[in-house]
């Protein structure tokens, strides 16, 4: 065994003893460390022996290649076998050797953290010392020592770090040796190791799939889309249990706008998250990136603060402790998921980048069915309010109320009063059918009476024009309707197939007035049953819709028009205000509050 072995070797033996040490007297650690940095000493010494042997042996020529060889690999032997963890970087921070005990100690795979910027294993608070020390080691050649917290794969440790400058062969630039001393070991729950079970990559499976039938549940839920509701809640479910940050950007006007932020709830962050809420996403290139390129991203480890833009503090992730990371589309273009882990919690791996990927595809598509149908409700609310009017006028000499429920789709009902040459005109009716077009049809009729009426004085020859011109528009659809005709007592009705107006009699009686007539819009010549009634003081006229007569109850039997009389003739005397809402009380009663088709109730009564 070459004096270089047994060196390592008693080396070996003297930290293990320091190790026992560290463990029997843990409140007085100070002359452990002491005695540590001096076996960090020995080490480096070591170190520049087996190197300077190594130059010498690169010298030699012929037969003493193999003996170059053989001290190479004891080299390596060495830098493998040593019992401390220690990390080569070079001049940039980054990690470029690695020895096992420095991986079993990270709990990372061995090679994993080559290439990776070793400050960022560092505590956020002593990172930029870290960068001074190490600047000052490659200044200097001065070795230099400080303690400080580390954190990967769920590991912190409180360590103490050595460095010292190294000028290695082959290598343009120089290096610096860190070796980690560990004085607090935190180690992973349970479960929460690198190399899992296969009960446990069982579980987390089940985990991944457990969050996507939660989040689908979630993004279908009704409320989510009426309101929009459907980011906040996601985001609340994704920091319940998958991220220490979670934040949605949506992309308005052509943009990425900040939409939502969740950040831990066991730390004073509030200013922190009005940093984050305030930052501007176009300013982060990972943002940026996935929105162009609309595929997600994974950072097991976070390598360049900047990632995600800047604070007033400095970087965003910095400041956010981040560890890992991950970003995904919402949608196609729509916006950005992102999901933040500090340095203590287990990385994001290519697993959860297809999981998360999943519920940005969910998330846009609940997304767009809430605009959608936000713009199809408002587009149906205004179709409604095309059929109905806000508020009902006063018509001088009579007292005037209306209900109007809409169905289970768009309706195609209306009802109206409108000002006439010498009094007032009403309408009501329904085009056959549901939907927008229907109710379409039924608002071109409903404004075509109330604009005809202005020159006509007989609402029969109105109702006939009107049919001119939907058989001349050729919409396909046919409409029901009645139109009346006020002037001081007498009423003229015209009906098109509508059905026949009811009159309710002071002492209860109910009489049916003539109605008949061909819906509007089947032949060029309008078919109408035309009436004139006398509306005395006390008696109330009451025209109703084709959804009222055809209500039926849970054994399929229809509302009726012989119920509706029952019902009126037990409201004589009454408000129109009591009599509509005595008729539709006892139709929700009759169907057990199902609404198929719109309702429309209209009274109008002498005073």
């Amino acid at each position: 065994m070459t004096d270089l072995e047994h060196a390592l070797d008693a080396l070996a033996g003297r930290v293990s003893s320091l190790r026992e040490a560290r463990t029997a007297y843990p409140a007085d650690l100070a002359p452990t460390l002491d005695a540590a940095l001096a076996e960090l000493d020995t080490a480096v010494e070591l170190l520049a022996e087996a190197g300077e042997e190594l130059r010498k042996a690169s010298k030699r020529a012929g037969g003493k290649k193999n003996g170059s060889q053989r001290e190479l690999k004891l080299l390596r032997q060495v830098f493998r076998a040593f019992p401390v963890p220690v990390v080569v970087l070079d001049s940039g921070g980054v990690v470029r050797r690695i020895n096992p005990e420095t991986s079993r100690l990270l709990g990372s795979p061995d090679g994993y953290l080559v290439g990776r910027s070793f400050p960022l294993l560092v505590d956020v608070s002593r990172r930029a010392a870290f960068r001074s020390h190490l600047t000052s080691v490659l200044q200097t050649g001065q070795p230099t020592a400080f303690e400080t917290r580390m954190a990967h794969q769920g590991r912190t440790h409180v360590v103490q770090l050595a460095l010292t400058r190294l000028t290695m062969p082959g290598e343009p630039q120089q290096m610096v040796a860190v070796v980690a001393l560990p004085i607090e070991v935190q180690m992973p729950e349970p479960g929460a190791r690198p190399e899992q079970s296969d009960g446990a990559l069982l579980m987390t499976a089940a985990k991944r799939q457990d969050l996507l039938t939660k989040m689908a549940k979630l993004l279908l839920d009704e409320q989510a889309l009426l309101r929009p509701v459907a980011l906040p809640r996601a985001t609340r479910l994704l920091a319940a249990g998958w991220a220490d940050w979670v934040i949605a950007d949506m992309v308005r006007d052509g943009l990425p706008r900040r939409s939502v932020v969740v950040g831990p709830k066991d730390h004073p962050v509030g200013q922190l998250v009005r940093q984050v809420e305030a930052a501007d996403p176009a300013a982060g290139p990972v943002v940026m990136q996935v929105l162009e390129r609309g595929t997600g991203v994974v950072l097991e480890m976070v390598d360049d603060d900047t990632l995600f833009g800047l604070s007033a503090d400095g970087p965003l992730l910095t400041t956010m402790g981040a560890g890992s990371l991950v970003c995904v589309p919402i949608g196609t273009g729509d916006g950005v998921l992102t999901l933040v882990r500090m340095h203590d919690k287990q990385p994001f791996t290519l697993s959860d980048l297809a999981v998360m990927q999943e519920v940005g595809i969910q998330l846009g598509l609940a997304v767009r069915a809430q605009s959608t149908y936000q713009s199809r409700s408002q587009a149906a609310d205004a179709l409604s309010a095309s059929v109905a009017p806000r508020n009902l006028p006063d018509v001088p000499g009579y007292e005037a109320a209306a209900v109007y429920h809409p169905g289970s789709s768009v309706g195609a009902e209306f009802y109206d009063v409108f000002p006439v040459s010498g009094g007032w005109g009403f309408a009501l009716g329904g085009a056959a059918g549901k939907g927008e077009e229907a109710a379409s049809v039924s608002a071109m009729v409903r404004g075509g009476l109330r604009v005809l009426s202005v020159w006509e004085s007989d609402p029969d020859l109105v109702m006939r024009k009107v049919n001119e011109a939907m058989v001349a528009q050729g919409t396909g659809m046919f409409v029901m309707a009645i139109a009346g005709f006020v002037r001081g007592r007498e009423i003229t009705l015209s009906s098109a197939g509508h059905h026949p107006a009811v009159l309710l009699q002071p002492d209860g009686g109910v009489r049916l007035a003539a109605g008949g007539g061909v819906p509007l819009g089947i032949a060029p010549e309008a078919e109408t049953g035309v009436q004139t009634l006398r509306v005395a003081p006390g008696e109330t006229l009451v025209l109703y819709s084709e959804g009222l007569i055809s209500s039926r109850n849970d054994r399929g039997e229809p509302y009726g028009e012989e119920r509706l009389a029952d019902v009126l003739g037990r409201c004589a005397g009454q408000a129109p205000s009591t009599v509509v809402k005595a008729v539709e009380a006892d139709r929700h009663a009759f169907s057990a509050g199902q609404v198929w088709d719109e309702i429309v109730v209209f009274a109008l009564r002498g005073v």
